[in-house]
């Protein structure tokens, strides 16, 4: 059984915040190699950069059983024997992860919608695919269940304590 849903949707709120981090010092490293002088000059570039960033960054961390966010809330990514997984079956995952993105802004693109309409339409698909979770037997978010993955809770055992 995966962690409860709250746990497993704090954790994506935390990693989304330290993704601030990576997406500041990967987008001076960009800047700074292009010469880019505008945010907007280059955007697409910019965008494929942080792309295969954000890959690198998921594909390494989940490889290893968990980013800094999941260790925090003691969630660990395994294969469906309960095994670290394999680069390979990380990139995967991170490909079918961004089914929590591409819908919205596919529906989005064509319309030039406002921020706060877009943002709706975001965070309201978010929702449902976080809740299409309690449709899994499992209650696995679907791309995990895709990508042979799954969540598990993960707690290090104590520390044993030295004796004086």
């Amino acid at each position: 059984m995966a962690p409860p849903l709250h746990r497993r949707m704090a954790c994506w709120l935390y990693e989304g915040m330290l993704m601030f981090g990576v997406v500041f010092i990967a987008g001076y490293l960009f800047g700074t190699l292009t010469q880019t002088r505008n945010a907007l000059d280059n955007r697409h570039g910019l965008q494929a950069f942080l792309f295969i960033v954000f890959g690198i960054y998921f594909v390494w961390f989940w490889s290893r059983g968990h980013t800094l966010a999941m260790k925090t809330w003691h969630i660990r990514v395994v294969d469906r024997q309960g095994r670290l997984i394999s680069q390979k079956r990380a990139l995967l995952r991170y490909m079918l992860s961004w089914i929590w993105f591409v819908p919205p802004l596919a529906v989005i693109a064509p319309y030039h919608l406002s921020g706060g309409a877009s943002a709706v339409i975001v965070l309201g698909w978010v929702a449902i695919w976080a809740l299409l979770s309690r449709l899994h037997p499992q209650r696995q978010f679907w791309h995990d269940a895709l990508a042979g993955t799954r969540l598990v809770h993960h707690e290090l055992p104590p520390a044993p304590r030295k004796k004086k």
